[in-house]
This record gives structure tokens, sequence and C-alpha cells, in this order.
């Protein structure tokens, strides 16, 4: 079974009992044995695996996986060293630079975000290679609603970072009036200049960490 190697084990071990994890499993079975499914196997976890449940300062929420060759590793936005970053992750690390002043990354590999407390979490954490939302309704996004949730249930503060209308839709499940929630359009180059543009997002972020005692993320990935 799922084995990611710190707190969300126990967290999550009902979950991947429940009927809907266990169908999930035989689908995946067979999706990866038929298809070029993305990220691989051993990478579905890794926004888990990085960023442990009581490490998480903020959530990034994206929606699938890059289908395209050799992008998606388990970090939503975030593509593997030595490929080119797509137009919205370069919307992303613009509005960086002018909110904070950071260079520019040339690599799009978030992995040192992870590490510092920025959980990365698509709300399906597969796809079939070419076909965007492939692998949605197919019980992810249920696993994927509890890991809110048991964020939401967690008593120190962290900031919720939505970007677009699918990641706007799970604001009903942060109900805590301790963690903050931010949100803006999606950086795709089709809604950027209506407001992710100037957001301010990653300095806010920090912000909010810093007048709740917590260690502020360091966003530069050099």
């Amino acid at each position: 079974m799922v084995n990611i190697g710190n707190e969300w084990d126990t967290l999550l071990a009902p979950e991947f009992k429940k009927d809907y994890y266990l169908k999930l499993r035989e689908f995946l079975k067979y999706e990866y044995s038929n298809f070029n499914v993305y990220p691989a196997m051993e990478n579905i976890f890794n926004a888990l695996r990085y960023t442990s449940y009581s490490d998480v300062k903020a959530v990034i929420l994206g929606q699938d996986p890059y289908h395209g060759f050799g992008q998606a590793h388990g970090l939503c936005f975030s593509v593997q060293k030595g490929v080119e970053p797509p137009p919205s992750l370069k919307n992303i690390f613009t509005e960086l630079h002018n909110d904070l002043g950071i260079k520019i990354p040339s690599s799009g590999d978030l992995t040192a975000w992870a590490k510092n407390g920025v959980l990365l979490l698509n709300t399906v954490l597969t796809v079939r290679e070419g076909m965007a939302n492939s692998h949605r309704n197919m019980g992810w996004e249920i696993l994927t609603d509890k890991i809110i949730s048991l964020l939401n249930q967690r008593e120190k503060p962290m900031v919720f970072i939505l970007w677009g209308s699918p990641a706007k839709s799970k604001i009903p499940l942060v109900t805590n009036k301790q963690h903050k929630v931010l949100t803006a359009v999606h950086p795709s180059p089709l809604s950027v200049y209506r407001g992710f543009f100037g957001c301010r997002h990653f300095s806010e972020t920090n912000q909010f960490l810093i007048d709740n005692k917590i260690q502020p993320i360091n966003w530069n990935l050099f």
C-alpha cells in the first residue's frame, strides 16, 4: 500500500482502506499498465512526502498534473529539472519577482518550496498522457478534500493560496478562522492580467506567518 514516510501515513491510513480508494487503486493499476500516465508511480505522493502535516506553512492548490512527457513529478505547477517552465509557471515567477524582487529562476522545479513548508497539492494526482482531466472523478478528489479538511483542523495557522475557479471551489473546506485564504485568478496566460499579476500573495503569505510568529517561507529557488 501507500508509504509516504511521515505523519501523513497515520492521518490518511483510514482513507487508504475505503472503497473509493481501493477502486481508484484498481483503476490506476489498469491505467499505468496500458497507457503513459504521469507522474511516475513513485512520485504520485511527492507533495505529501516533501511537506509533512506539521510542516505545512502554505498550501498552493493545482488541478491535475501536467500531461506532457517528462513534466509532472507530483508537485502542482512544478516541472522536473531541465524541462522548460510552462506559461503558468513563468507567470508565477514573474509575480514572485515583482512582489519580492526574487530573481526569476531558469528551472521550474519547485521542490525547494515543498521542503520549505509549501504543500504543492493537485486535487487530482494522476493523468493520462495528452489527456488533461482524464483521471478526474475517479476518487482522487475525495482523498485531496480529506487532506484539505485535515489541514483545516490543525491549530497552527497556515495560508491557503487558491488560484482559479477549481481551487476557489475548495474555500468551503477551510472553516477555521486561524487560517488565511488568498484567492486570485489562475496564472494562465488567458487570465493572468485579470488579477493574478499584482496579487502579492508571496509577501502576504510571509507577513501572515510573521504575524503569527512562524518562520516565513524562503521563496528563492536558487
